[in-house]
């Protein structure tokens, strides 16, 4: 049974904000089946986007690099996702040194 959409970010800002990670939901999707892009801002023009997908070896979720570079052109890669999907839900973290805590339990 998959954890609700909603839930899920909750927690995940939680974490973050303990770990004093500045982080925003941008793109609000679906509560109960939207899937979740997590976009970390370098604070320095570039950024990089994962999403959340299958190590195909093991069977096991992992999140995966979607995408990196300058920030605008990951900014550009997200917005024509909202557009395919009405039910995706965006965070983004502020991070010099890119942390996520995406590698943590609980978290894939």
């Amino acid at each position: 049974m998959r954890l609700k959409a909603d839930l899920w970010v909750s927690a995940y800002l939680n974490r973050l904000r303990l770990a004093d990670i500045p982080a925003y939901v941008t793109r609000k999707g679906d509560a109960t089946a939207g899937t979740v892009l997590v976009k970390v801002a370098l604070l320095d023009g570039t950024a990089r986007a994962f999403e959340r997908g299958y190590d195909m070896a093991t069977g096991a979720r992992i999140w995966r690099l979607m995408s990196e570079g300058a920030e605008r052109d990951v900014d550009a890669l997200l917005s024509r996702a909202g557009q395919r999907d009405p039910d995706l839900w965006v965070i983004e973290l502020e991070d010099k040194t890119g942390r996520t805590l995406l590698e943590e339990d609980g978290l894939t």
